[in-house]
């Protein structure tokens, strides 16, 4: 390879790196948002706080992995229950408000685990494609 051709590679990975360092770093401040309200740290939850694309998140290989360990490990406060000798209607009101962020955090996770896996997918066509045209012969599913 020659020193030119290694040198506009190397020019075109650092205008690269500044043009992404800026949401990479609006992501880590969305994420310690997150983790300092008690939210819960999902991929769609940080995408709307920090204003980058799912897809920037998944392709980066550390915020990615960031964000996987808080959902594994961080959980949210669940919702305060009522005192005993609290009426009836103040207990269903804290179990159906509890249903109900559960029921969201649900939503979320099966939108993010679809998307992840159809860039899987995705990822998987263009890699049989790659081989296909190098003349490999490939997988069959």
């Amino acid at each position: 390879m020659s020193d030119n051709r290694q040198q506009r590679i190397d020019t075109l990975k650092e205008a690269a790196r500044r043009k992404s360092e800026p949401k990479v770093k609006a992501a880590e401040a969305a994420i310690r948002r997150l983790v300092k309200c008690g939210e819960q740290v999902t991929f769609q939850a940080v995408q709307r706080e920090a204003g980058v694309s799912q897809n920037f998140l998944y392709k980066n290989a550390e915020l990615r992995a960031r964000i996987e360990h808080q959902r594994r490990t961080h959980r949210p406060a669940p919702s305060p229950v009522p005192a005993e000798g609290d009426s009836d209607n103040n207990i269903v009101a804290a179990l159906t408000a509890e249903v109900a962020r559960l029921k969201k955090q649900h939503r979320q996770e099966v939108t993010e685990l679809r998307k992840a896996l159809e860039e899987a997918h995705g990822e998987s066509l263009a890699l049989r494609r790659e081989l296909e045209r190098r003349g490999g012969r490939p997988a069959s599913l």
